[in-house]
């Protein structure tokens, strides 16, 4: 693969244009998933704050793809690069920025025997939709999804 391919599994009709996606980069530093994780979860909340709420289940799938990605740009993407956030019509639009232009495997089932890792980005794609990976020629790459939430009295 160049270093500028862009592999994309998206899983509906809402998959992201080509070209830069404007994000709400996180406040001060983000350097690890309990920053980001808060960070996220005040995002979403205060998106669907007009008194509907989002459900708590959706938050959570949040909050488990975004450690998921940043705990992985940390331990095998060379550091995390950045972070950002923002919120769309239908949830939150997640970009995790890495130095390691590898991209990760492509997950069609979680494993099945425990080798101490290899849960998480499995995890990502069955929580997350319109999953993206940009490689940037320079090196390093970025991970953008959407985390789909609904309404807390939605059906």
């Amino acid at each position: 693969m160049e270093p500028t391919d862009r592999i994309s599994t998206a899983s509906s009709g809402t998959a992201p244009p080509d070209g830069p996606r404007p994000g709400v980069s996180a406040p001060g530093a983000v350097t690890g998933a309990a920053t980001a994780r808060a960070y996220a979860e005040s995002v979403a909340r205060a998106q669907r704050g007009s008194g509907r709420g989002v459900r708590d289940e959706d938050v959570v799938d949040l909050l488990i793809v975004v450690s998921e990605l940043v705990t992985n740009a940390i331990r095998h993407g060379d550091g995390l690069a950045g972070f950002e956030v923002r919120p769309t019509g239908e949830g939150v639009w997640i970009a995790v920025h890495d130095n390691n232009g590898l991209a990760p495997r492509a997950a069609c089932a979680f494993p099945t025997r425990h080798h101490g890792s290899g849960y998480g980005w499995p995890l990502v794609a069955r929580l997350a939709r319109d999953i993206d990976v940009d490689r940037h020629p320079g090196g390093g790459k970025t991970i953008s999804v959407l985390v789909p939430l609904r309404d807390a009295d939605a059906p």
